[in-house]
């Protein structure tokens, strides 16, 4: 496969993209700056975009002049359309196992995710058992469980409120925990 560096001039958005691009524009900006290019940007051998409306325009956002671009060959014009809809098409097919998502955010502690679209919502929530959200002393196991499903740096949800497995003096796990957020609270 051949990726080329080509002024961002020198390429065309389709006119007639079906997708509205808008909402993902800042995320797949930040993933450019955290990540650097690792996906080009495919176009026909017009310099119309096939494939990368989004990244195309997160290059614009971010001043770049040039982007990296993979030139199509070998496609006829119905190919292309079916190319440019599919490609878009086959990642709303797929779903989120959230209990290893959930893993995954866990265990990313120096990258902000919700940079790239992910919240604090996408962590597990823990059921609350009792009335009014109380805890009965029978809820609770006489011993504690030999092997515990949580682990440093997770976070759980607890209705409107986070529960982290972690030391609350550690500005790292605290960041984590806040998704560069601040805490009210008063003092009584």
């Amino acid at each position: 496969m051949k990726v080329q560096d080509v002024s961002i001039d020198k390429i065309k958005p389709y006119k007639n993209n079906p997708r509205d691009n808008e909402a993902g524009i800042d995320a797949v900006a930040n993933s450019i700056k955290q990540f650097k290019w690792q996906q080009p940007i495919v176009v026909d051998k017009d310099n119309v975009i096939i494939v990368g409306h989004t990244r195309y325009l997160a290059a614009k956002k971010l001043g770049l002049k040039e982007i990296p671009v993979k030139v199509a060959t070998g496609l006829t014009p119905e190919q292309v359309k079916a190319y440019r809809l599919a490609d878009n098409k086959t990642g709303e097919l797929t779903s989120w196992d959230d209990e290893l998502l959930s893993g995954e955010l866990n265990d990313i502690l120096d990258i902000d995710m919700s940079d790239f679209g992910f919240s604090i919502d996408n962590l597990p929530e823990i059921e609350i058992q009792g009335e009014n959200n109380e805890v009965a002393e029978d809820d609770f196991d006489e011993e504690p469980p030999t092997n515990p499903n949580s682990k440093l740096g997770q976070i759980y949800k607890l209705g409107r409120h986070y529960l982290m497995c972690g030391d609350s003096t550690d500005p790292k796990q605290v960041k984590k925990l806040m998704r560069g957020g601040y805490s009210r609270f008063s003092i009584y």
